[in-house]
């Protein structure tokens, strides 16, 4: 278990970022994570020792995020009695709603989309891995990386002037 260890704590940094990008909440995230590893370590002597560890670990957290996704959509929206609504403060530079600009027209795609280029944009996979990942071939990657792309371009073209508003 220490060759584990050794192998799995530097991806760490890596899951928690997809992590993040697809839940929007540190805590959600840091149980996704755990999760994935837990599901890691128990089932280490099934992974193949030649395969790339960096794409099994994604996969599994996909495949996590995807069930647990699926299983919130079967229970319906989820009502807390005791939430507290924390006081914030709007972002007061233009790149932070930019920021929420791009994640919230993130959110508008479909997961297949979102997933794929949350992949192969921000954690650099090639499109092969991120075929292996997914179970798709390679000219469904690229016309889905295509297709959610140009959607995105779109939402942020045509949203900005909703999203984005400056403060003078």
């Amino acid at each position: 278990m220490a060759d584990a260890d050794a192998l799995l704590e530097p991806l760490i940094p890596a899951l928690r970022r997809y992590a993040y990008a697809l839940l929007r909440d540190h805590d959600a995230a840091d149980d996704l994570v755990q999760d994935t590893l837990e599901r890691a370590l128990s089932r280490w002597r099934l992974r193949r020792p030649d395969g790339d560890l960096r794409a099994w670990l994604f996969t599994i957290q996909r495949n996590l995020f995807v069930n647990a996704w699926r299983q919130r959509q079967r229970q319906g929206p989820h009502a807390a009695l005791d939430d507290v609504a924390m006081p914030g403060t709007a972002a007061s530079q233009e790149a932070g709603l930019e920021v929420q600009d791009v994640l919230a027209a993130l959110d508008q795609l479909p997961e297949e989309q979102k997933s794929l280029l949350l992949l192969i944009g921000v954690e650099d996979f090639s499109y092969d891995d991120a075929a292996r990942i997914l179970g798709v071939p390679m000219g469904t990657v690229m016309s889905r990386l295509s297709r959610g792309r140009q959607k995105l371009r779109s939402i942020l073209e045509t949203g900005r002037a909703t999203l984005l508003r400056r403060v003078k």
